[in-house]
């Protein structure tokens, strides 16, 4: 074994592992509410994510885990560790956000609350809808993300209910979000990568 190697701890074999291994990053339905519209435009960046290659993506639902309210129950309910476990194996983040009131859903939030350590040192993107692009849901769930130590990127794709949406219920996106989508899956994928190294 080399000295460096010594140093660190970590094999040649190790590193050479970390920098070819596929990230895995979950595309994250913000919405729980009968008729949402999230698994529609979560599809959509799956789909444009798959085409890349870059990364393992999945649809992680919310709604699959049936999440009590925090702080309601005694907390051993299934979901809540499966909820956690599903975090942990990922690498980063992508969230679909609705905007409710000039923020996230309440069903967002709870998830968000019911994990830590799961969260920390991960990268996130946000792709938004709403009367105003839901711009101002993603502002607030980035103040969210800085207090669980998820770093966000910048570029976020925004998608306005008059021109994205037919009736407001059939999504129909202007071609003009696919760059900013894959801009953004560009620095997801980089910043994960990145703090992959310092978990």
């Amino acid at each position: 074994m080399r000295f460096i190697d010594k140093l660190f701890g970590n094999s040649a074999k190790e590193e050479d592992k970390m920098t070819t291994e596929k990230l895995n990053i979950g595309i994250i339905l913000g919405s729980t509410r009968e008729g949402r519209v999230s698994p529609q435009v979560g599809e959509w960046v799956k789909g444009i994510a798959d085409k890349r290659g870059d990364a393992n993506y999945e649809i992680v639902d919310i709604a699959d885990f049936n999440l009590p309210f925090l702080g309601t129950t005694d907390g051993t309910e299934p979901g809540i560790a499966k909820w956690n476990e599903k975090l942990a194996n990922l690498d980063g983040f992508v969230f679909i956000v609705q905007e409710y009131n000039h923020s996230i859903t309440g069903a967002l939030k709870n998830a968000l609350d019911f994990a830590r350590e799961a969260w920390n040192n991960k990268a996130a993107g946000i792709v938004s809808y709403g009367s105003t692009g839901g711009a101002r849901a993603a502002e607030h769930l980035r103040g969210i993300m800085g207090e669980l130590m998820i770093a966000d990127v910048r570029v976020h794709p925004t998608l306005s209910l008059f021109t994205d949406f037919e009736n407001g219920s059939v999504f129909k996106p202007q071609s003009l979000h696919l760059d900013n989508v894959n801009a953004m899956l560009d620095q997801v994928n980089s910043w994960s990568g990145a703090l992959k190294t310092v978990r």
